[in-house]
């Protein structure tokens, strides 16, 4: 990509990254070697969550935010889940709750006790069965509390309505693997990007396709919203098999209103989208590097600002909500970058330099907050509402502390030949019927010792028996 001299007048121009010291960095972490194109971590303000290398299943690790340091080797995961762990995803407006997705077909959302773990969790709130293959990629809506949406390898989507803990709508306008979801300010419209190499622009609650692009000269593989501006960025693949990103109008997807090339490489690139700013960043998979650019609604549209530079390469990156990030040091944003060659998790600050000490409400502007606009009774009955907004110049109070509640199930039972078919689900991965095979094996070893021990307590009151019948005879 040729980068234009241009000194247009802009408040990020100088905008640059602070790697956090060692103290605040997280050490020793197993992070999963899966291959998987995803982060693999997500981040509020309470907690760090990260997919980690396990084995007999798949397994997570969630560490307190100010907990950082080397970790301990014999630290507490979720490990609930029978096959590898794909996505997780913290809910926006309930900071203990997150889901997660799976190759065992599976989605579940779990609730971490304030603190952190204190032990092993592997019973999970909700689990979510509905897909028939793995599970790639989960995102919670923008604006409604308990609508979660979840993308499988059967090339559909699945609304969950987690106030009943069922789903309530399918998608399934996919012909192939589902690579990215992306939603508008609202929750209104849904952006998809597609193996098919079609990029769409969905109504999620009716499942209508209203706008669709072939992308034969951008191969799409990530897809954003720019919050409120009507447009959509994606990063691919040109024919040339160079990086590229290219910008949409959400009302007309015929034509890409303008196409950069980037670099060279093949490692994919992950777009992160900040609407307070409208600056664009851009991060590759195994790069080192983060290049960063403010979105405009009038031409040139993409003005480049700067790079930080890094020479370790980055497996994933987690991004810090607004409400969490340090407003007295003009931190506009913050990644979470995942080192997997030294098991590191180190935090990358977006500082614009200002010499004021005072609250830069220019940077600052209002954002949303954690409270949803709404429940997901009113958003599926057709309800469109902007996020609520909060102001970060007094810090991070929330207005009411909301309280996450789990549907309850009466539980079900079909008995057939004394077995309970629900309660004996068969194994759905070659991890699961392992598992299954040697917890089988450790109580055919228990049921065979406990027969044992009770032979040998059968014999012994056999004996005792004859004893007195021998005795009794004598007396007489």
């Amino acid at each position: 990509m040729s980068w234009r001299p241009t000194y247009r007048s802009s408040k990020f121009r100088n905008v640059y990254g602070k790697v956090g010291n060692r103290e605040h960095c997280f050490d020793g972490i197993p992070i999963t070697k899966n291959v998987h194109d995803n982060h693999f971590c997500a981040i509020n303000s309470k907690f760090l969550a990260v997919v980690t290398e396990s084995s007999g299943g798949g397994s997570f690790i969630v560490i307190p935010v100010p907990q950082s340091g080397r970790l301990d080797s014999h630290y507490p995961k979720v490990c609930g889940h029978q096959g590898n762990v794909l996505d997780i995803k913290w809910n926006p407006f309930f900071e203990n709750i997150i889901a997660s997705c799976s190759e065992d077909t599976s989605v579940r959302v779990w609730e971490i006790p304030e603190g952190g773990l204190r032990r092993n969790m592997t019973e999970a709130v909700l689990e979510l069965y509905g897909h028939s293959r793995r599970v790639g990629v989960i995102e919670w809506h923008p604006t409604s509390s308990g609508i979660l949406f979840s993308a499988g390898y059967d090339y559909k989507i699945l609304i969950w309505n987690l106030e009943i803990g069922e789903p309530v709508k399918m998608i399934d306008c996919h012909t192939d693997v589902i690579l990215s979801m992306s939603f508008n300010t609202d929750g209104s419209l849904l952006a998809t990007s597609c193996k098919d190499k079609k990029l769409r622009v969905i109504e999620p609650r009716s499942g209508a396709v209203l706008q669709q692009a072939s992308c034969k000269n951008h191969r799409v593989n990530r897809v954003v919203f720019l919050g409120n501006m009507k447009r959509l960025l994606t990063t691919g693949v040109s024919r040339w098999n160079t990086r590229q990103i290219a910008l949409w109008d959400q009302e007309d997807l015929s034509m890409p209103i303008v196409e950069e090339d980037i670099d060279g490489l093949s490692g994919l690139l992950f777009p992160f989208y900040d609407a307070d700013t409208h600056m664009l960043y851009l991060a590759g998979k195994g790069d080192g590097n983060i290049r960063y650019f403010e979105i405009t609604t009038e031409k040139p549209y993409l003005q480049y600002l700067m790079e930080f530079r890094s020479p370790t390469p980055q497996k994933g990156l987690g991004v810090m909500p607004k409400h969490g990030l340090d407003v007295g040091a003009c931190e506009v944003f913050r990644f979470y970058k995942l080192v997997t060659l030294k098991g590191l998790i180190e935090p990358i600050s977006m500082i614009v330099p200002r010499r004021s000490d005072t609250y830069q409400e220019d940077i600052y502007p209002m954002t949303a907050g954690t409270e949803p606009a709404l429940s997901a009774s009113e958003w599926l009955s057709g309800i469109n509402r902007d996020p609520v907004l909060m102001s970060l110049k007094e810090g991070y109070q929330r207005p009411n502390q909301l309280v996450f509640k789990a549907p309850v199930k009466e539980k079900k039972s079909v008995v057939v030949n004394g077995i309970d078919l629900l309660e004996n689900v068969p194994p759905r991965t070659e991890n699961e019927l392992l598992r299954m095979f040697f917890r089988q094996q450790d109580e055919l070893r228990r049921l065979k010792e406990e027969l044992t021990t009770k032979d040998v307590r059968i014999r012994q009151l056999e004996l005792e028996l004859n004893n007195l019948k021998n005795v009794s005879p004598n007396n007489v």
